[in-house]
């Protein structure tokens, strides 16, 4: 049985869009390494609260709501003060440009991005009193690949890289990092409807030839959300099995 070091001890993480996939997978890898997690979902993420035992608590969060921010950043402070901030929670409808709408472009907008700069103002603060904080943003892979009818969810993801890269020249003077990382094809509920086929096909252009796991994507933010990451912000780290080449 494998010993984890307990690398997040006294750290108190909150995880965005925690009732599954990948973003259950970061909340319970983080209380594994000891971390208080605060799981948030559009309703209370009760499964993975449950998976977690008592050092979780589950809150309700539309990412898209600055109350909603400022609720939980007031609710937080009965766990502790937060210092981890895993911005999970992503809205992705297919959608070619012809049939693109402003209330779709605006949602999608508003879950990715908007989602980024809230958590900073509503947890900078208490970062900067500590003089330690990461933030991690999850872009996705999909920034370098042709993917017809994803051209707001790739906006939102590039925007995520550059909102990283900026807020960390802001911040790092305070102990505090913030990085993006960028999944590729996962296996959730959200890739579900494709096939087998379309799945196949996304995997076999991988140096790694199978379809990623929640759990694959989870060392990158240990590592990010870490002391051992000190040094490292405002970078792009790809988890996707070698998929995207730089170019």
């Amino acid at each position: 049985m494998k010993t984890l070091t307990k690398t997040h001890e006294g750290r108190v993480a909150l995880v965005t869009g925690a009732a599954q996939g990948i973003g259950q997978a970061i909340a319970v890898a983080l209380a594994e390494r000891g971390a208080q997690v605060i799981a948030t979902d559009l309703t209370r993420p009760h499964e993975t609260v449950e998976k977690i035992g008592p050092t979780a608590h589950a809150f309700q969060l539309d990412v898209t709501q600055e109350e909603d921010w400022r609720s939980v950043s007031i609710k937080g402070r009965d766990v502790g003060e937060v210092d981890i901030v895993v911005n999970n929670a992503a809205y992705f409808p297919n959608r070619s440009i012809d049939e693109l709408d402003l209330p779709t472009w605006r949602k999608t907008m508003a879950t990715n991005l908007d989602a980024q700069f809230l958590s900073a103002k509503y947890f900078l603060p208490g970062m900067r009193r500590n003089k330690w904080g990461r933030f991690v943003g999850i872009s996705s892979n999909m920034v370098g690949l042709a993917i017809p009818g994803m051209s707001h969810y790739i906006a939102t993801k590039m925007g995520i890289i550059g909102f990283m890269r900026g807020l960390a020249n802001d911040v790092a003077s305070d102990g505090i990092t913030a990085n993006a990382v960028l999944p590729g094809l996962t296996n959730t509920l959200a890739t579900a409807p494709q096939s087998e086929e379309q799945k196949r096909s996304t995997w076999e252009q991988q140096a790694i030839k199978r379809l990623g796991e929640p759990a694959d994507v989870t060392g990158a933010i240990l590592f990010l959300t870490s002391d051992d990451a000190a040094f490292i912000t405002g970078q792009a780290i790809v988890v996707d099995g070698g998929q995207y080449r730089i170019g």
